[in-house]
């Protein structure tokens, strides 16, 4: 992995990110249809024309890489470097005028995401992680400043997850049982919850049923932030992990989550 690369690919990044704010912002808040997909999550004509507008930029940049977009699948020829969007992560949260979405573009170099960014386009504001550097939060906007949250004991802990409908019938007990030992959960914000926790205004996020594009640009923002971000078993996230994510601000209370969400 070079330098080089990972300073042209973010630049890159970001201009798939500028690409998608364009694409996504006319239909905000418009009549807009949704199709139902396979495992019934709901896709629009936003979502399609954001992702196609950021392949394009990619597969003119950077010809060489691959990509696998939550809608249209993979393309482009085995590589090392691999290209993961999700063009609008929390379409129904977008579907119904609430701004808690946002566009997901990360970069996995042999497996591992190096590169993540978050953009929510309607606040401006914008997550950028790269292996080894400290996160940056940009916005004109919006205040913020990057770092998560020391929280010294779980019992103090803000917990927070999208939708108790994303559990399944194994992990909901799991869940359940890590309530208890928090201080309270707030329900929604897909992507967006990320970000604030990189900013310190949550402490844990659990989550399961994810896929790659969920999950692979929040690595490099979660981790340059202070944080820890895993499967419910504490392991680093891979293209085979079992689809559950566990973001820490605190590291050090990992150990004990784990041990929560291992319990009936």
């Amino acid at each position: 992995m070079t330098e080089t690369v990972l300073n042209k690919a973010l630049a890159v990044a970001e201009a798939c990110a500028d690409a998608a704010r364009r694409t996504v912002i006319p239909h905000f808040r418009t009549s807009l249809q949704a199709d139902a997909k396979s495992d019934d999550s709901p896709v629009t004509v936003a979502d399609r024309a954001a992702e196609k507008v950021m392949r394009t930029i990619l597969e003119d940049a950077l010809p060489d890489h691959a990509i696998l977009g939550e809608e249209s699948g993979m393309s482009g020829h085995a590589s090392d470097w691999l290209w993961v969007l999700d063009p609008i992560d929390g379409t129904r949260a977008f579907l119904t005028g609430r701004p808690t979405f946002g566009t997901l573009i990360s970069l996995f170099h042999q497996g591992r995401p190096v590169l993540g960014l978050i953009d929510q386009p309607l606040t401006g504001e914008r997550w950028i992680g790269v292996a080894g550097q400290e996160t940056r939060f940009v916005s004109d906007r919006l205040p913020g400043e990057i770092g998560t949250r020391l929280c010294p004991e779980l019992k103090e802990a803000e917990l927070s997850c999208t939708s108790p409908e994303i559990m399944t019938p194994a992990h909901t007990p799991r869940f359940t049982n890590l309530q208890k030992h928090v201080r309270r959960t707030s329900w929604g914000g897909d992507c967006y919850a990320y970000g604030l926790l990189a900013l310190g205004q949550i402490d844990v996020i659990a989550e399961c049923t994810m896929n790659p594009w969920d999950w692979g640009a929040l690595v490099p923002v979660i981790e340059g932030a202070g944080g820890s971000i895993t499967d419910w078993q504490g392991q680093p996230l891979s293209l085979e992990s079992d689809g559950t994510v566990l973001a820490c601000g605190n590291p050090a209370l990992l150990p004990e989550i784990v041990s929560h969400l291992s319990h009936l």
